[in-house]
């Protein structure tokens, strides 16, 4: 089963936690380094944490906020400043939780289910306006049309900018040359990569970007994208979406992706992983961020979370940030009052706004380098922090919704394809029950990954293992289905039909899956395991954890295998699979809630 050195390895006998799980539901805000999950998923923890925080007690009237992650945590400190306040002789308090703005997009077009969604927000403030453009989008004409209003005032801005370690923004000619999307197409096409610049070192060009499905950088990197390509920078036509040259442009772009995600964080803590081991330059050479996180990442606090910050040393390399010459979109971070808030709430969301939008509050956003509510740079925004209070000169404007909505479509055709295997466990305890569903661990995971599966395209090659002991001769893993497109109705069929027994074969199965995609990786495409597990390795004659990191680790700027775990039930070992993942530069999902596991399969899937 395995080469002679391989075998000697294998001598272990320490048995090691090991679980993977996929972390529900989006979101940047602390989702992880490798693995933290963000605030607001389904379950009852943040009703359980407002009610324990309320400074009202019983007697008073809740606002419950959505907030995207980036601001989620400082938006909750502004709000326990504020509860315990009176609004119309009601003692108020206000509770964020932390939602991806695409996922609460989602949440919100479908009708809110506090089961799966978490607490019902009476306002939702995603980071930017195209999602409430594409909300309006998605319910038009149906009984949510009126969801939310037309007028939606902004809290606080911060632009979208091309985030690049200081030594390759220099060699482009930054910062007194002018860069932008056409620079970075022109580099990621060319073959001799960074070499064109006097820097073979540092290889090939390698661009971070989120999902645009999920994450607000990656919405407005994909239309700054396609303005770029056509030359305006308003007036986005489906025609302009259409045209070759557009397509070629976009899809050319795409290519030099990384992998996607549901948030930057990921991005930005691996390269703080890179940075600290001395290798800043080789895990990506630009990422699509707001301007707020690059001056987060230079404070060594990429996660944007003020209870962090302070806690890293800065990096070695600092980011800095280039505003697309082409131009390019604010994140506003508008304030929507949802339609079914009552009146009273209404009036309390008036408030609380009154209150976000004052000189002291604006002073907090901008000590954590946000741009005022009306687009004014702070004291953060200077040069020395890598950043440009003139910048950006050109503004974009986001498409009407019928052009935004097809945006997406159109990505969904040109993004860069993806060579997954998913790997899931089958051991004897995914049969436990979870309370008050009715449903097994495993039949929870199964409709979760059905569910993702529409997420694939018809360019990506999806495989299938499952793996518990010895589930073929010696080996603790089989293959179920093999690597391959169009495979969906058999992907389905084959998960469909897993049944739970044996113990946790983790260590083995992660390697020979690695290695399996290894082997057909594909230079033009995003190469990874997905590997769900409840538990720990239970094969005690298995290679040790620390054996495994070896084999999984790369050199600096080679070609690799991301290996995406999801930590899934109580008994999963989060920071092992951290390890696991952040080894392969990619990361680790928290679904230790197997209530979430719906949810996070999705956040996993958005990586390709």
């Amino acid at each position: 089963m395995y080469p002679p050195q391989q075998q000697r390895r294998r001598r272990s006998f320490a048995p090691f936690i090991v679980a993977i799980i996929i972390a529900g539901a989006l979101i940047v805000g602390l989702k992880m380094f490798f693995g933290g999950t963000g605030g607001g998923g389904a379950g009852g923890d943040s009703d359980d944490k407002a009610a324990k925080s309320r400074a009202c007690g019983d007697g008073g009237v809740t606002l419950t906020i959505a907030a995207s992650s980036e601001k989620a945590e400082l938006l909750g400190k502004m709000a326990k400043g504020y509860s315990g306040r009176k609004v119309d002789g009601h003692c108020v308090d206000v509770v964020v939780n932390s939602k991806a703005s695409g996922e609460a997009m989602q949440s919100l077009a479908r009708g809110w289910d506090k089961r799966v969604d978490g607490p019902k927000p009476d306002v939702w403030t995603p980071a930017s306006a195209g999602w409430i453009t594409l909300l309006q989008r998605r319910v038009e004409g149906g009984d949510r049309a009126s969801l939310v209003s037309s007028e939606n005032p902004t809290i606080a801005k911060s632009p979208l900018v091309i985030a690049m370690p200081e030594p390759m923004a220099k060699a482009l000619g930054w910062p007194a040359k002018k860069i932008g999307w056409s620079d970075v197409l022109e580099l990621a096409n060319d073959p001799k990569g960074w070499a064109k610049y006097d820097h073979p070192e540092w290889g090939a060009f390698r661009l971070g970007k989120t999902n645009p499905n999920f994450s607000t950088s990656g919405l407005n990197a994909t239309v700054g994208a396609y303005f770029a390509a056509t030359g305006l920078s308003g007036d986005l036509s489906d025609k302009d979406l259409t045209a070759a040259r557009t397509r070629d442009f976009v899809k050319g772009v795409e290519r030099s992706i990384v992998h996607y995600g549901d948030t930057t964080l990921t991005f930005l803590s691996n390269l703080q992983n890179a940075d600290d081991s001395g290798a800043a330059m080789s895990y990506v050479s630009a990422v699509a961020v707001e301007e707020k996180s690059v001056w987060d990442y230079n404070q060594g606090n990429p996660t944007g979370d003020p209870a962090t910050l302070g806690k890293h040393a800065k990096p070695k390399v600092p980011l800095v940030a280039i505003y697309p010459k082409e131009g390019t979109l604010f994140s506003d971070h508008p304030y929507a009052v949802l339609s079914w808030a009552d009146a009273d709430k209404k009036a309390i969301a008036a408030d609380f706004l009154k209150y976000l939008q004052s000189s002291d509050q604006q002073d907090k956003f901008a000590e954590y380098a946000f741009r005022s509510f009306d687009g004014k740079p702070g004291k953060l925004i200077t040069k020395a922090n890598g950043l440009d209070p003139k910048e950006p000169a050109t503004t974009l404007s986001v498409p009407a919704p019928g052009v935004l909505d097809r945006v997406l479509k159109s990505w969904a055709e040109l993004r860069k394809p993806a060579n997954v295997l998913m790997v899931l466990d089958v051991s004897g305890s995914m049969g436990a029950e979870v309370p008050g569903t009715g449903k097994t661990k495993l039949d929870l995971a199964k409709q979760a990954a059905v569910n993702a599966l529409p997420q694939f395209g018809p360019n990506d090659s999806v495989g299938l293992w499952m793996f518990s002991l010895k589930q073929d001769g010696n080996k603790d893993y089989r293959e179920l289905v093999p690597m391959g497109r169009g495979s969906q109705s058999r992907l389905k069929s084959r998960i469909n039909g897993l049944i739970p027994n044996g113990g946790t074969g983790l260590y083995d199965t992660a390697l020979a899956s690695y290695q399996h995609v290894l082997k057909q990786q594909s230079g033009d495409a995003i190469n990874a395991v997905v590997l769900l597990t409840d538990g720990r390795n239970e094969d005690n004659y298995s290679i040790s954890l620390d054996d495994l990191l070896a084999e999984l680790h790369k050199e600096a700027g080679q070609d690799t295998v991301r290996l995406f775990t999801i930590a899934y039930g109580a008994d999963a070992d989060l920071g092992v699979l951290r390890k696991i993942s952040q080894t392969t530069d990619a990361a680790a999902y928290d679904s230790r809630k197997p209530g979430s596991i719906d949810q996070v399969f999705t956040a996993v899937i958005s990586n390709f």
